[in-house]
């Protein structure tokens, strides 16, 4: 969280979405974190900021971000290899309780005991897991398949438990990969009370690997996206177009939200552009970038906009589809 807010990027969020993002604004994928719970490297984003970030810092720096919104999230720590699992769950769940209009999601390794699982959720008042590649066995973990970090017995807990799963699929070409495309849908069939939620559009950095996949979830009546840093609006539209407007949700993915650049489509990849790989005052032109945050603000109008949405079906995308999948009301 070592960026902030300039001039700029306030003129830039008042000339291009102070009329677009509604009042009350539900971010459904925010991490919380204090450093001492990273055991290894801090992450990059979580270094040059405070050591301890809970909801109420996130809620303030989103604001700054979005100002007069009334903003309330699902919390969860953030994903690390080394984390002190115990601490960070824990630290997670004290500061959900902080604020009853907030949810939070317990993280999960592979190794956890499913019943140790269901205890803590029970106990801590978790609503739902967060799981992460990092922790697979396989390596590199980039290329790890769903089980090996998300298991099947925790989605079993997930389904008994009524739970939802903020699961970031991994590969190439994520949800145009077809392992990844017949998990989900084996999971989601199998255990139809588990909520799963698609992290990034179901990682849809690549706009053309998400076109391509995302018809392989239609059908699939559990299973959302999250908005979460994706800077390009052809991941939304299409992920709105395949599932409906009703299983979209914006998530900010705090801290990354503060860093300052975008991802682009780049041939069957992508590349998250920032001072440090690219050259913004080339001589010719100075380029003023802004937050993630704030680009992926603006490809989520720009796919709101190509797809002709009214302004209701965008106050369910900032908060209504949470409200009903997180029982807000």
């Amino acid at each position: 969280m070592n960026q902030k807010l300039l001039e700029y990027d306030r003129e830039l969020f008042a000339r291009e979405l102070e009329t677009f993002i509604p009042r009350t604004v539900f971010d459904a994928h925010a991490h919380i974190y204090n450093i001492s719970h990273f055991k290894g490297d801090i992450p990059k984003c979580c270094s040059g900021g405070p050591n301890s970030v809970g909801c109420l810092e996130i809620e303030r720096e989103l604001a700054a971000l979005m100002p007069r919104r009334n903003i309330s999230g699902l919390f969860f720590g953030f994903p690390a290899v080394g984390l002190d699992f115990e601490a960070a769950n824990l630290f997670t769940a004290d500061e959900a309780h902080h604020d009853p209009r907030s949810r939070a999601h317990m993280l999960v390794h592979p190794s956890m005991d499913p019943e140790q699982v269901r205890e803590t959720v029970r106990s801590d008042g978790f609503v739902g897991l967060k799981c992460y590649h990092l922790w697979s066995s396989e390596q590199p973990t980039l290329n790890a398949s769903i089980p090996s970090f998300l298991t099947e017995e925790h989605v079993r807990v997930a389904h008994e438990e009524g739970l939802s799963i903020t699961l970031h699929i991994v590969r190439d070409r994520s949800i145009d990969d077809a392992s990844n495309q017949s998990v989900i849908r084996r999971y989601a069939e199998r255990y139809p009370r588990a909520r799963f939620i698609l992290a990034h559009a179901a990682r849809g950095f690549n706009s053309y690997h998400a076109s391509l996949g995302m018809g392989s979830l239609k059908g699939l009546r559990n299973v959302w996206c999250d908005t979460s840093a994706v800077t390009e609006s052809g991941a939304l539209e299409v992920a709105i177009r395949t599932l409906g407007v009703d299983r979209l949700l914006y998530g900010s993915d705090f801290p990354v939200s503060h860093e300052r650049g975008r991802c682009v489509t780049i041939g069957d990849s992508f590349m998250w552009l920032s001072a440090e790989n690219a050259r913004f005052d080339s001589g010719f032109r100075t380029v003023k970038p802004t937050l993630v945050g704030i680009e992926a603000l603006r490809a989520l109008k720009l796919a709101c906009w190509n797809l002709r949405l009214g302004d209701s079906e965008v106050e369910a995308i900032f908060y209504g589809n949470a409200a009903s999948l997180f029982s807000l009301y």
